[in-house]
C-alpha cells in the first residue's frame, strides 16, 4: 500500500516593507531617468 505523506500546511508571517525601504524605492524612482536613442535605452542616474 502506498503511503501518504501529508504535513500541515504552516502560514507564513505576513511579510510588510519597512518605511525606509518605501522611501528608498521612492527616491531612487524620482532620480532616475531613461533616455532612449535608436535602439538602445540608457539609465541615467542623477542626484
Amino acid at each position: 500500500m502506498a503511503k501518504i505523506y501529508s504535513k500541515k500546511v504552516i502560514l507564513t508571517p505576513l511579510m510588510l516593507p519597512k518605511k525606509e525601504t518605501i522611501s528608498f524605492i521612492i527616491q531612487y524612482s524620482k532620480v532616475m531617468s531613461m533616455v532612449k536613442v535608436g535602439k538602445f535605452t540608457f539609465e541615467n542616474i542623477s542626484n
